[in-house]
């Protein structure tokens, strides 16, 4: 294991562990954090140790929306300028930014095949950046070998659902200090699970267009999903994890809209969202689908 430092697209300095494995390989899992957390998690390490083991290397980094509150740093033509960063000011979409940097920094260490895998705001993310690369036709995609999401949640609605019939008098809030140049204020407690900006509330609340593409039960064609040509794999727990259906719904739900051939969808058995307690059945179906799909 090592660390490994470099640049977003757009000049934000991050840095990852680079997990790798005792014979040299070109395969390699890019793995993205979801919110108010970083890559220094058993689920990372475990999973890290298993494709470690099948000679498939990892990589977890630490992206803007680590943490909750954090300054970071950009550079930008020789100059450096801090910013406030963290998942309370985060802006999603940036995630491009973070991912596709950190694509150009495995190219740069000899990896052709990579695997996307991200947790919770992480998949969304992935998603996000996919789509947009795809769109660019960017060269990148020719390295995306497949995508892994690990508990894939539907942030939108999910707000609506946590806020119930005090949605409307929050958004108002936010949009009024957003009227104020107050987009950096931190919204009232009961807003969110965690401390967030009200920029970063308007995204999941208002702004939210790019992102809003796992309506389940309301949008089956789920066509940002569906547009993932390569290999795909998700997971969900059913114990305390962030979604409206069961499980057992949900699956069945996703396995009729996406129309993927190489398509892996099911959930994992006492899970909760964070799949505490049951890190290496997940960490051995990643592998087992990776390998399943070469």
């Amino acid at each position: 294991m090592k660390v490994i430092y470099f640049l977003a697209t757009d000049g934000i300095k991050l840095d990852g562990l680079l997990y790798t494995s005792q014979n040299k390989t070109e395969d390699i899992i890019l793995s993205v954090h979801g919110m108010g957390t970083n890559c220094m998690k058993k689920r990372e390490t475990t999973t890290a140790k298993v494709a470690n083991e099948n000679n498939i290397d990892y990589f977890c980094f630490n992206n803007r929306g680590s943490e909750l509150v954090k300054y970071i740093r950009r550079y930008t033509e020789g100059k450096r300028e801090k910013e406030l960063g963290g998942t309370s000011y985060e802006d999603v979409l940036e995630g491009y930014e973070d991912i596709t940097g950190a694509i150009i920094k495995l190219k740069e260490l000899g990896y052709k095949n990579i695997y996307l895998q991200g947790h919770s705001l992480g998949c969304t993310k992935i998603v996000y950046t996919y789509n947009e690369l795809k769109e660019e036709q960017d060269d990148m995609l020719t390295h995306i070998k497949g995508i892994i999401l690990n508990s894939l949640i539907d942030i939108p609605k999910a707000l609506k659902v946590y806020l119930r019939d005090k949605f409307d008098e929050y958004l108002a809030y936010a949009e009024e200090k957003e009227r104020n140049n107050g987009l950096n204020e931190i919204m009232p407690e009961e807003a969110f699970i965690h401390p967030i900006s009200v920029k970063t509330f308007l995204r999941y609340a208002r702004d939210n267009k790019d992102i809003d593409f796992a309506k389940y039960g309301e949008d089956n064609e789920l066509a940002k999903l569906n547009n993932i040509d390569v290999p795909l794999f998700m997971r969900w727990g059913n114990v305390n994890e962030m979604i409206v259906q069961m499980p057992e719904e949900l699956v069945d739900i996703m396995n009729k809209a996406i129309t993927n051939l190489h398509k892996d969808i099911y959930y994992i058995d006492g899970a909760n969202h964070s799949y505490d307690g049951k890190e290496e059945e997940l960490a051995k179906q990643i592998v087992e689908f990776i390998h399943k799909n070469k």
